[in-house]
């Protein structure tokens, strides 16, 4: 027979083994929820289970002369040298944003060919350094 101290030890492993178990399916629940994948558009192009209705981010250069800019919207055109897709974002874009530069952005495919931003991230190399600042430092050395 079970003593009572060895019953209770029992039942206090068995409730703290179950309070762990439904956190941890609440945390990886929750996390999977908040996850955007990143894709290039070849990525794009070739899978065969897309969800159009799940957030990604498409990543790769713009395109040049693919660039235009109305008053509601800006289109562009994000490329991997390989495959290309066309993006839709009404917004501000950042500062570093231009044409043959790396962009992510955020939101939903429409289809595999056209993508609606909500969120443009714009990317820069090690080498990037803001014009305020190359300005100052121009100055400095005169």
């Amino acid at each position: 027979m079970l003593t009572t101290k060895v019953k209770k030890r029992a039942y206090l492993l068995a409730a703290t083994l179950t309070v762990s178990v439904v956190a941890i399916f609440f945390i990886l629940k929750s996390l999977s929820s908040n996850i955007l994948y990143f894709k290039s558009p070849t990525e794009i192009k070739n899978s065969n289970d897309t969800n159009f209705n799940k957030k990604i981010r498409v990543g790769g250069m713009v395109k040049k002369n693919s660039l235009e800019i109305d008053s509601e919207e800006i289109k562009f055109t994000i490329t991997d040298f390989e495959n290309e897709i066309m993006v839709s974002y009404s917004g501000t874009v950042p500062n570093l944003f231009t044409e043959e530069k790396g962009v992510v952005a955020e939101g939903k495919l429409q289809d595999k060919k056209f993508f609606i931003a909500d969120r443009i991230l714009a990317k820069h190399d090690e080498n990037y350094m803001p014009p305020e600042l190359k300005k100052i430092m121009k100055e400095n050395v005169k």
